[in-house]
């Protein structure tokens, strides 16, 4: 799981490369889910987050910047 104060100190391009990897992650979870090859369930869970927490943060930066 990614803190929030980590995600904090990346540039813009690097937390859109992260969200793309962790996009892909997500989509790679949810077949295994589907085929029943999961092995750790609340991966899927924190990957969620971490997608939330990163869109999170690019609105909070496009906001202040439209200011």
């Amino acid at each position: 799981m990614t803190k929030a104060t980590d995600l904090r100190a990346k540039t813009d391009d690097q937390l859109t490369e992260e969200l793309g990897n962790l996009k892909r992650e997500a989509f790679n979870l949810r077949f295994q889910a589907a085929t029943s090859q999961l092995e750790k369930p609340s991966r899927v869970r924190e990957v969620r987050r971490d997608i939330a927490r990163i869109k999170t943060l690019q609105s909070e930066r496009s906001r202040s910047a439209a200011k």
